[in-house]
């Protein structure tokens, strides 16, 4: 766990007033210990994701929310995904068989 101070001190590229920002917009979410907010590995691990954004490509702020949402829906999905994936592997032969033959054909990407 890490807390905010030692956070933005980790990451040089990290502007606090961004960092809270960001956290009352929900763009990431730590666990508050008293007045101090703490974050987990996979909140640092979302935050240089954001700076990544922000800085580096330059999202402006109003789009931030949008993209990250929309990363949030694809890591869903991708977690959906390979939780059918290992459902299906589990099965029968012929069950797994039946389940490939009835997916459609996956096109290439252009």
């Amino acid at each position: 766990m890490t807390r905010i101070d030692d956070l933005v001190a980790a990451i040089a590229a990290l502007d606090r007033a961004d960092l809270e920002l960001w956290v009352g917009e929900a763009l990431v979410t730590p666990r508050r210990e008293g007045e101090t907010l703490v974050f987990s590995e996979m909140d640092c691990a979302r935050v240089r994701l954001l700076c990544t954004l922000r800085y580096d490509l330059e999202i402006d702020h109003d789009a931030m929310a949008v993209v990250v949402s929309l990363m949030d829906q694809l890591y869903d999905a991708r977690r959906k995904l390979m939780a059918l994936s290992a459902a299906v592997a589990r099965q029968d032969a012929p069950v797994r068989d039946a389940i490939l033959a009835a997916l459609p054909p996956v096109e290439d990407a252009p």
